[in-house]
């Protein structure tokens, strides 16, 4: 099971992009994000702060401490995947398979991106929702099966997105907090959302 030394460093927005206002999420061309996550397994736990850039072709997820030290960085793009962890570099051509190689993790890389902003994908089944129509609890029809509880939603940038999720599977509970939420889109202003990851005084999950 992966041991976590902590490495330095840190990401950067892409000089092409900017914050932007949008309605709705799925109007975001990209977006990023700081919270928490918390990863329990059968002998393994982790709870960590967590940044995501997304883009229509590409991720960078990197989780930190509270004091913001970087302790693994994954990225994807055009059908590259890099892993650092534990003073190591891994290579591979899908960065779902790469992280379950490396760490153990099962994380649906791909499908997070769309759950963590409410959104869902065509096969996904809502089997509950609150009374303004949200979902509350969904099943994906992928192997393995997912479980996608919404607990807690928010308004962030004039939008409604998540707050709190859990997500369940066959051997992995993982529940994502959502701080702050940014969409951007293509620009030559390159101010960003300010990383909080270490500044952030909110709730542990």
């Amino acid at each position: 099971m992966l041991s976590l030394v902590f490495l330095s460093g840190c990401s950067s927005l892409p000089s092409n992009l900017s914050p932007v206002s949008v309605e709705k999420v799925a109007d975001a061309q990209a977006w990023e994000m700081t919270g928490k996550i918390a990863i329990t397994l059968p002998n393994d736990k982790l709870s960590s702060n967590l940044y995501w850039l997304h883009t229509s072709n590409s991720d960078e997820l990197t989780l930190t401490t509270m004091l913001g030290i970087q302790v693994l960085s994954l990225t994807q793009k055009e059908g590259k995947a890099r892993l650092v962890v534990n003073g190591e570099t891994y290579d591979d051509n899908n960065a779902q398979d790469l992280l379950f190689r490396v760490t153990g993790w099962t994380l649906p890389i791909d499908a997070l991106p769309l759950w963590i902003t409410g959104q869902l994908s065509p096969t996904d089944v809502v089997k509950a929702k609150d009374n303004q129509n949200r979902p509350v609890h969904v099943i994906t029809q992928t192997n393995p099966s997912w479980h996608i509880h919404y607990l807690r939603w928010q308004q962030q940038q004039g939008t409604e997105l998540p707050r709190l999720l859990a997500l369940n599977s066959t051997d992995i509970k993982i529940k994502i907090q959502i701080n702050q939420w940014q969409a951007l889109a293509a620009s030559t202003n390159s101010n960003r959302l300010a990383r909080t990851n270490q500044a952030t005084s909110t709730p542990s999950i």
